[in-house]
Formats: structure tokens, C-alpha cells, sequence
């Protein structure tokens, strides 16, 4: 067996206490829920989980250590996500003064688009990259035959929690956010509330200390 029993008794819970800590991908998928309706908040959830599959499997082949690595890249990555969360901002700004009337197709608009920029948004967060690379290392076993299936197992572990969690949260900021709908100009402080969220990530993911 690639991973004992007794390692993933000592894995799952810490996996899970780190995804029940609020975070930067928590909320976001909170601020697309809020924005475009339960579908999209969980829709963002699944975004995230794609990214952090990405960054596992960057990891798991040793391209994240350039990022722990070389600072640089580090940078250049991380005022990325910031320029693009501002962007997000911007447009939640401006949505809130263009409203569209609500139709059957926007939520299945919304869905998809959400999960597009939430990976994106995963992505562009070279801590994540960081994290895994920092995290996984430890319950991983050379002895015990592949490092990089150990390495995807386990990140799969870390992200099916994740998901759950994020879900939850944009699932339930979305059934806020879809009763508000129907009421134009609540939903529209609403609209200019996720952008105050993004703007908030973006403050937040700029100013934190690698």
C-alpha cells in the first residue's frame, strides 16, 4: 500500500482543519456566490479544486520548487492574481450599475464562468504552490514505491475537503445572493459588495509576507 492507513489518520484531519481555515480561495468562492448565485459559488468551488489539482501535479514533478525557489517568479506570479482579482473587482463595480434582467440561461452563465476565473484565480496564487510543495513532502514515503502518486493521492485527499468546504460556503453565500436578486437595488450593493470582497483579496494576497 503506497499510503498506510496510519498516515491518512494523520493527514485527513490536518487537511481538513487547514480547509476549514478561512483563506483566499474560501473567499472567493463566498464572493462568487454572492455575485452570481449558489451554481457559482459552488461552480468556484470546483475551479479552485482544478488549480490546486494543477499546482499538485506541478509539485509532484518538481516545477513548484522553482517557485520556492526563485523569488522573482514568485513575485511576478503573485501581482498577477492581484491585477487580476482587481479586474474582477472592476467588473462587479460596474455590473452593479447594468443589472441584467434575470433569465433561465444566466445561472448555467454564471456556473461557468465563475469555475473559469476561480481557476485563475487558484492559479495565480503561487502560495498554494508553496503550500503543497511544504505539506504533502511530509506524509510522503520514497520507501514505499512512487513519490508522484503518493504525491496525487494525497493532494486528492487535501483537495476533495477543500471542495466540500468551499462549496458549502459559495453554495450558501448564493442562496443569500439569489433572494436578493429579484430586489434590483439591494442586489446591486450586493454586486458592489463582492467587489469591496475582491478588492479585499487582492489587498490581502499583496501584502502577505512569502
Amino acid at each position: 500500500m503506497l499510503i498506510p492507513f496510519e498516515t491518512l489518520l494523520v493527514f485527513a484531519p490536518a487537511a481538513l482543519a487547514l480547509n476549514l481555515t478561512p483563506g483566499n480561495d474560501m473567499l472567493f468562492c463566498l464572493g462568487q456566490g454572492m455575485r452570481s448565485g449558489a451554481r457559482a459559488g459552488i461552480a468556484a468551488s470546483f475551479g479552485i479544486a482544478t488549480g490546486v489539482f494543477l499546482h499538485t501535479l506541478a509539485a509532484a514533478v518538481g516545477l513548484a520548487a522553482l517557485i520556492a525557489t526563485h523569488p522573482g517568479a514568485f513575485e511576478v506570479i503573485r501581482w498577477a492574481g492581484v491585477a487580476y482579482l482587481v479586474f474582477l473587482a472592476f467588473q462587479a463595480f460596474r455590473g452593479s450599475a447594468t443589472l441584467p434582467a434575470p433569465d433561465a440561461a444566466q445561472p448555467l452563465r454564471s456556473a461557468a464562468r465563475a469555475w473559469r476565473e476561480a481557476v485563475l484565480v487558484s492559479l495565480l496564487n503561487p502560495k498554494v504552490a508553496i503550500f503543497v510543495l511544504a505539506f504533502l513532502p511530509q506524509f510522503v514515503d520514497p520507501a514505499r514505491g512512487s513519490t508522484f502518486v503518493q504525491f496525487m493521492l494525497l493532494g486528492t485527499v487535501l483537495n476533495i475537503g477543500g471542495t466540500v468546504i468551499n462549496g458549502l460556503v459559495g453554495g450558501f453565500a448564493g442562496t443569500i445572493g439569489g433572494w436578493l436578486w429579484s430586489r434590483r437595488r439591494i442586489a446591486a450593493l450586493f454586486q458592489r459588495f463582492t467587489g469591496v470582497v475582491f478588492l479585499a483579496l487582492a489587498a490581502r494576497i499583496a501584502f502577505e509576507r512569502r
